[in-house]
């Protein structure tokens, strides 16, 4: 019963007011080592990429269920990007989810319950000001998770200084949401959960500083993850379908 209420088992609909992604490049090898062999690393030049997303979510609620049954929460979420081959030998594009930080014990409860994505309850600090967006996390103990200052003002004509990526076209491949996301089922299967949303145009944002605790952890010593992109997106509709499970038909390649 646990396994099974953990597969996602209903559809989800939600309101996002506002999306900030920000995507760090590693080396492929780093990545490599964050998820299942049955898995390869979404790659562009030699890096791998891990996304922070940061999701204010309005209304999270079972599809058809009505609004005001909806949760409203802070969302910050650690993926990395990745491709798996299904059953029917389709290369599908996505995201595993590392962990994900909340401000709402429910949140935690309903999330662990149901998903794979290890919700921990977060201490979410936000200041707004001229279109500066700094917003801070603290897990339980006191301890900053995350620190990160963007300026939606400004649209950078580039992307950052040492980004992989030659422009912002090809950055936005990085950008997420991507259409999947892939949770190793512990039976050499996967929980497949597609999320659909509509009116996603995500723009630029300048990155005043940042500060992401989980690269000081002993698998990133003697490297420095390099910021790739950062994108923002408002006001967007979205659904993650129930999950299904997913025998990998291939080796990846």
């Amino acid at each position: 019963m646990m396994k099974w209420l953990k597969q996602h088992p209903f559809p989800v609909e939600a309101w996002f007011d506002r999306v900030l992604a920000l995507s760090f490049a590693v080396p492929e090898s780093i990545a490599r080592q964050l998820i299942s062999p049955k898995l390869e690393v979404d790659a562009y030049n030699g890096s791998g990429f891990i996304t922070v997303a940061l999701v204010w979510t309005k209304d999270l609620r079972p599809a058809g269920f009505p609004r005001w049954l909806g949760r409203d929460f802070f969302l910050a979420g650690f993926r990395v990007f990745v491709r798996m081959r299904d059953d029917k030998g389709r290369r599908l594009r996505g995201l595993k989810i590392l962990r994900s930080e909340t401000d709402r014990t429910g949140m935690v409860v309903s999330g662990n319950f149901l998903t794979h994505y290890n919700y921990r309850l977060a201490e979410v600090k936000l200041e707004e000001r001229d279109g500066v967006i700094r917003v801070r996390t603290f897990s339980r103990d006191g301890k900053a998770s995350l620190d990160i200052e963007v300026d939606t003002a400004v649209m950078p004509e580039a992307p950052p200084e040492g980004s992989p990526f030659p422009d912002w076209r090809t950055a936005r491949r990085f950008a997420g949401p991507m259409p999947f996301t892939f949770d190793d089922h512990g039976d050499g299967r996967f929980v497949v959960i597609e999320g659909k949303r509509s009116e996603w145009t995500p723009r630029p944002v300048g990155v005043k500083a940042w500060k992401v605790a989980m690269f000081d952890e002993e698998l990133f010593a003697g490297i420095t993850p390099v910021l790739a992109n950062a994108f923002m997106v408002e006001g967007v509709p979205y659904r993650w379908e129930r999950g299904r499970l997913v025998t990998p038909g291939g080796d990846p390649s």
